[in-house]
């Protein structure tokens, strides 16, 4: 079973509070979603793997450590999930970029793909899917199996604020992804918006409503 990492660090649960606020507007609720971002994408890179590498200083020779391979790629669910993109290129500025456009039928609640586009050699890569909000599931799910679809296998989820529905499904229909969580909310209500949560981080990213 994949690991299901919820962050404890005080950075993040501090930076969540501020993003959950109604009064706080789109400039800072931006930039602080790119900070969170970052913080967990340092978390989520814990386990990359490591090869020892020989390399001259300024004052001898000696060994130091490199990621194996730096194939990495960061795949934002559109279009909320490009607001975590800037901070995580921030720490992994080779990785490349992909698109997953996926909108949520407000009848059925079920995704509905409107876009995709991914580096050519993605299957190679180690795949960062990242959405702040991980509401039913069913985007992020249907994601990753399209993924899976073009030969992917090495895949991690990143998400700002989850709700538990969300997270069984995703432990249901991907026991294989490690799950990266800011912060584990309470429910979903009859809309399915996570409560408490934090509205509609898209709107709120992009200033639109």
């Amino acid at each position: 079973m994949a690991k299901v990492i919820i962050m404890d660090h005080p950075l993040i649960q501090h930076k969540i509070g501020l993003i959950r606020r109604t009064d706080t507007g789109t400039k800072d609720f931006r930039q602080t979603i790119s900070e969170i971002a970052m913080l967990i994408c340092y978390e989520a890179t814990r386990d990359l793997k490591l090869d020892e590498v020989e390399i001259e200083t300024p004052i001898c020779r000696t060994t130091v450590k490199e990621l194996r391979g730096k194939k990495m790629a960061i795949i934002p669910i559109l279009r909320a999930g490009l607001g975590m993109v800037d901070g995580m290129l921030s720490l992994i500025p080779a990785a490349k970029i992909g698109h997953i456009g996926l909108y949520r039928d407000p009848e059925t609640l079920e995704p509905v793909e409107y876009y995709c586009k991914l580096p050519a050699d993605c299957a190679e890569r180690e795949i960062f899917v990242v959405d702040p909000m991980l509401a039913t599931g069913g985007s992020s799910s249907a994601a990753i199996r399209m993924l899976k679809e073009k030969g992917c296998r090495n895949i991690r989820f990143m998400c700002i604020i989850a709700a538990p529905e969300g997270l069984d499904r995703m432990r249901k229909d991907h026991p294989d992804v490690d799950l990266y969580v800011g912060a584990l909310d309470e429910k979903l209500n009859d809309h399915g918006y996570i409560v408490p949560g934090l509205g509609d981080a898209g709107d709120r990213i992009f200033g639109t409503k």
